[in-house]
């Protein structure tokens, strides 16, 4: 019993439980935003992108990974887990054994909307792209900031689907500021990785831009995403304000070199936290909109 739990330990912390919310949220706001109603694909959806979703994402990502995180000073817990290759195969097996369910489910919930099921296998097929052998898009610059970015971003757009929602301009404004946001995020994550990733081979939006132009550019996708708000509907676009801290937090580093580039972590930190008050900030906004009739 020790053993399975240690292993089921192991395997949390694997999914990263902080970034649980990231994916999760954005189904569940689109579900009950657009139709009003907290129903069983609701229900089911949310809880697929709350722990499997992220486990199998992350799984995959720490099992590929292991040799340059094992070199990274920054995994090891909360921020990617450094994976015991013993737990290699049981992860990958535990990560699809509980994925796979709740697939099944949600493309019988979606049976009559075919939409749907492409949003999922696209939603699956990039969350495997990532990091797996053979395809790899983590390496290759830009293409990993998208997929990164569509890990987010995916899970809204299932919701649109199985909901069978009517696209509008606030939703589709919302949905690209989101992107670009998500974009920016990855960006500025792999510059503290800088130095790791080139050691151990690995290629990224950041060792192929450098430190200071990669931050430079997650602000000014931060920058595009908030602009892009400002022409959403009152008070929708009040969440452009939700950009400026991440633009904040980024500017300090804006020159720093790339041998350096390890010191960006302070401003990760924050960004962890400030990605919970501006969710909740975006949350009450979205709540008010929703009254208004903005997103149906």
């Amino acid at each position: 019993m020790t053993g399975a739990l240690a292993t089921a330990r192991a395997l949390v912390v694997v999914s990263r439980p902080l970034s649980w919310i990231n994916t999760a949220y954005p189904f569940a706001a689109v579900m009950v935003l657009t139709t009003g109603a907290i129903d069983a694909k609701t229900v089911v959806g949310t809880l697929f992108f709350l722990v499997p979703y992220n486990l199998l994402m992350y799984g995959i990502n720490d099992v590929f990974d292991y040799a340059s995180d094992i070199a990274n000073p920054r995994k090891g817990g909360a921020e990617g887990a450094t994976l015991p290759p013993r737990l290699h195969r049981v992860t990958l097996i535990a990560a699809a054994a509980l994925a796979v369910p709740f697939v099944v489910v949600l493309a019988w919930f979606g049976a009559e909307r075919p939409w749907s099921w492409a949003m999922l296998g696209i939603s699956l097929f990039a969350v495997i792209a990532y990091s797996a052998p053979g395809l790899r898009f983590k390496e290759i610059p830009v293409l990993d900031s998208l997929t990164s970015s569509s890990h987010f971003v995916m899970p809204a757009l299932c919701a649109l689907a199985l909901a069978g929602t009517t696209i509008t301009l606030p939703l589709v404004l919302a949905l690209v500021a989101f992107f670009l946001w998500g974009m920016a995020s990855h960006a500025f994550g792999a510059v503290q990785d800088i130095v790791p990733d080139r050691s151990a081979g690995i290629g990224s939006i950041a060792t192929a831009l450098g430190a200071a132009t990669t931050v430079r550019l997650a602000v000014a996708l931060w920058m595009a995403a908030g602009t892009l708000m400002l022409f959403a509907p009152w008070p929708a676009a009040l969440t452009a304000v939700v950009a400026m801290p991440y633009m904040m937090s980024a500017l300090p580093f804006s020159s720093v070199s790339d041998e350096q580039s390890g010191a960006v972590h302070r401003a990760w930190r924050r960004f962890l936290a400030i990605n919970y008050v501006a969710g909740a900030a975006v949350t009450v906004l979205l709540i008010i909109s929703m009254k208004e009739g903005l997103f149906s």
